[in-house]
């Protein structure tokens, strides 16, 4: 495996910067499928730390630092989503509320009492309302309110209007399908934290950023070209399934780690995923991002979620070949009124900067797509003990092979370098 070393810098992170970047995005409405207008402010940003990038047909994007390198294998992408979770009119009951469904996984019980924002598909036309279980009020219906379901179903849309039928509702341009986004209201603490909506993924994207940015600023020299992929429909599963390049050979997926009872996050550091429903992600790519931050002073958290997916699982569902991680910044509440601390977003911001300067996990098996059983860094690096057919303490069973490539790289020289 390529030594940890190889002249990375932890890099000075433009805090102030990217907490008005992180601003600027929660304050944009986003769900999956209306990311529009929050692309084009993300452009914007890119285009102000001189990162060339371009957008796919169906509007995500591809940033690009080119390694130093002559190898157009030698890549790697960092990937962040700027969709969120939402709802959509799926109906107008007969007080003139609106019934919704749901854009992404989410519990309806997370949304009642939230604020939102209606869009209209004229432009000029949007509403607010507020998000109320069907029976809204103990002066009215007492403890039955304490026993309502919970559930799609069991909630509406009281708009801000005076409607009081379907037909008032629709006098005012509003259709099935539109788009109803909970309003992220985000704040920054005194002592630092983050409270909002919509941190995931925003909050990723603001610390990838500001990685990149760091890099640009301090003038590093890559020598693995870097692609920032930022999606637009990881919420509803299939974010990455398109536009990662076929060259890529590693890829890590930055995204909010759950914070709660029975996980390892932390809402101060940054979190290196395992295991996420999808399954384990790559052994050596997971344990070398580990024991990078560690390096450098970071804290570095590792953890195994099983409710969660990322864009990770969409890219490898989809037939990437490429050794795939997850990162992420501590956040309590995911997918309801979210919480994380500064110190999170910028370990994750760190760790990503670190990241981006080192070579490939291994510079030599991983620069072409295929290669030769010889060549394979297998037992060199993840020995095993075959079962035991006498003697279970038999020395003869451990099967560590050498691997001269890796003893070489680990030695601190490759000769193809």
């Amino acid at each position: 495996m390529t030594p940890l070393h190889h002249n990375a810098t932890k890099l000075a992170i433009d805090t102030a910067w990217m907490q008005e970047v992180l601003l600027e995005l929660l304050r944009i409405p986003s769900p999956s499928g209306r990311t529009d207008v929050i692309m084009q402010k993300v452009g914007e940003r890119l285009q102000e730390i001189g990162l060339p990038f371009e957008l796919t047909r169906r509007g995500a994007m591809v940033g690009t630092i080119t390694g130093s390198q002559d190898s157009s294998t030698l890549d790697r992408a960092i990937v962040v989503h700027t969709d969120t979770i939402g709802c959509m009119v799926r109906g107008i009951n007969e007080r003139g509320r609106l019934e919704l469904a749901p854009v992404g996984t989410h519990s309806a019980r997370f949304s009642e009492g939230t604020r939102v924002s209606i869009f209209t598909d004229d432009q000029e036309r949007s509403y607010t309302g507020t998000i109320l279980a069907t029976k809204a009020s103990g002066h009215a219906f007492g403890d039955a309110i304490d026993t309502h379901p919970i559930g799609w179903d069991h909630v509406e849309v009281r708009i801000d209007e005076k409607v009081h039928t379907p037909d008032d509702v629709r006098a005012l341009g509003i259709q099935i399908g539109d788009f109803v986004a909970q309003v992220a209201y985000p704040v920054i603490t005194r002592a630092g934290f983050v409270t909002s909506r919509h941190l995931d993924d925003k909050a990723g994207v603001a610390a990838a950023l500001a990685a990149f940015k760091a890099v640009i600023d301090a003038g590093c020299e890559l020598s693995v070209s870097a692609h920032l992929l930022i999606t637009i429909t990881e919420e509803v599963g299939h974010g990455a399934a398109s536009g990662l390049a076929h060259d890529v050979a590693e890829m890590v997926s930055v995204d909010s780690a759950v914070v709660a009872p029975g996980q390892q996050s932390t809402e101060t550091g940054v979190t290196v995923a395992m295991q996420d429903m999808h399954g384990p992600f790559d052994y050596h790519l997971t344990r070398r991002l580990c024991a990078l931050g560690q390096a450098h002073g970071l804290e570095v958290n590792r953890d195994v979620f099983r409710y969660y997916r990322s864009d990770v699982a969409s890219a490898l569902e989809a037939g990437a070949e490429t050794r795939a991680a997850l990162i992420g910044f501590g956040t309590d509440a995911t997918h309801n009124h979210e919480r994380t601390h500064l110190d999170s977003i910028v370990a994750t911001a760190e760790l990503l900067a670190l990241y981006l300067q080192t070579p490939l996990t291994f510079a030599h098996w991983d620069r072409r797509p295929t290669g030769e059983l010889a060549d394979f860094p297998s037992t060199a690096v993840q020995p095993v003990r075959r079962e035991p057919a006498l003697d279970p303490e038999s020395d003869e069973l451990l099967e560590n092979d050498p691997f001269e490539k890796i003893e070489r790289e680990e030695a601190g020289w490759l000769e193809d370098r």
